[in-house]
């Protein structure tokens, strides 16, 4: 699994990462690792999974983690995720 992580500023594209995993396990378990690499790497805390941040997941395996997302305030306007490839 490839998942892409992009974080915004006035539509523009600050920083992005690719994480790659490549280890038999489920895709919720995937997903989280990876989104706890990219907070280290990005020196971010975690967002929070919001109702419609998980909907928006799950149709689309796009999403998008806005401030409210997060406890501690961020100077960017979003972070992105999207799966680019699945096992």
């Amino acid at each position: 699994m490839r998942i892409w992580f992009k974080i915004f500023k006035d539509n523009r594209l600050q920083k992005d990462m690719v994480i790659e995993d490549l280890q038999t396990d489920t895709r919720t378990h995937k997903i989280f690792r990876a989104l706890d690499e990219i907070c280290y790497e990005f020196d971010l805390c975690k967002p929070i999974w919001l109702d419609k941040t998980i909907t928006d997941f799950k149709q689309h395996s796009k999403a998008r983690f806005y401030k409210d997302n997060f406890i501690e305030a961020i100077d960017f306007d979003f972070l992105e995720i999207h799966v680019i490839e699945e096992d």
